[in-house]
């Protein structure tokens, strides 16, 4: 765990603290009745399916958009603070950059732009995908424009980089080589890093913090480690009813046997065996419980 800066302190060591949070579109609510705390230094997957809000939330904290109602702080300073932005880097699904600058002239906007530019990272990042300087960002494919993205973004070494979905279009040796530097950039200089991702196993083994986001709102948020010790997968032939003293968070049954995710509780019947869940087997229950209007966020204590 990194230790708090000066700065982290000034802010409560929290990078973003979200209370009644809230964004309406045209055709509804994005994200509604959001509450979540994630600590500083940490590297936090944001995960949940498509058109769940992920997008929407890392746009908010970027400053790009609005809320609606409620709260989102960021690094301790709330609404449209101009001096956030040289703190916070982001890299949209899109990765807008300007096709007709070529990748050497792309960096070097990045060194004119960022009092805190870092071009010994920016051009490991590019020189890592054999990227030449002289070539145009309009004629590289989308994971050599993503690598770019990446690299003007931790080129400007942020306190808080966000991350939409940075691995989607990557080839299995970039998203290690990246991976890497996002890991490295965090322990180095507290960095806190929080990416989307619809991919499960990329985060597995890789994030110290969670938020799941479903519909619109957060379910589950804090420490991986302790959401699992939360949690119990059931597996048996007992009777739902047996459970009465726990949150079952979504239950299947083939033939006689029953598999169930639950909140702990009181302590099980013989009629079943109890083992700790997988990441995988946390998300996917919560992904696929019915519940909607009854969802519960589950934090875990913001480590200073």
């Amino acid at each position: 765990m990194n230790h708090p800066t000066d700065s982290q302190s000034a802010h409560g060591g929290l990078a973003l603290a979200a209370v009644g949070l809230g964004l309406r579109r045209r055709d509804g609510w994005a994200l509604r009745n959001c509450d979540f705390e994630l600590p500083v230094g940490r590297v936090c997957g944001v995960v949940g399916p498509n058109g769940a809000g992920k997008s929407t939330l890392l746009a908010l904290g970027a400053r790009l958009l609005t809320p609606t109602e409620g709260e989102l702080r960021v690094l301790g300073e709330a609404g449209d603070t101009p001096e956030l932005r040289p703190r916070i880097g982001f890299v949209a699904q899109d990765r807008p950059l300007y096709p007709g600058f070529t990748v050497a002239e792309t960096l070097r906007l990045g060194r004119e732009l960022n009092p805190r530019w870092d071009q010994d990272l920016a051009q490991r990042i590019v020189d890592q995908g054999e990227l030449r300087g002289k070539a145009r960002i309009g004629s590289l494919s989308g994971g050599q424009r993503t690598r770019v993205a990446l690299a003007l973004a931790l080129g400007k070494r942020p306190e808080l980089l966000l991350l939409d979905e940075p691995m989607a279009d990557l080839d299995p040796l970039a998203r290690h080589q990246l991976m890497g530097a996002l890991m490295a950039a965090a322990a180095e200089h507290g960095t806190t890093v929080v990416l989307s991702s619809h991919v499960l196993a990329e985060l597995d083994g890789v994030i110290d913090h969670l938020l799941l986001v479903r519909s619109g709102r957060v379910v589950l948020a804090g420490d991986p480690d302790e959401l699992l010790d939360d949690h119990r997968l059931l597996t048996g032939g007992g009777d739902l009813a047996q459970l009465a003293g726990h949150t079952v968070v979504e239950s299947r049954s083939t033939g006689r046997r029953t598999t169930a995710l639950v909140r702990t509780g009181a302590p099980v019947t013989d009629a079943w065996e109890s083992d700790r869940p997988s990441l995988e087997d946390l998300l996917l229950g919560y992904l696929r419980s019915p519940s909607t209007d009854a969802d519960t966020t589950t934090h875990s204590k913001a480590a200073a």
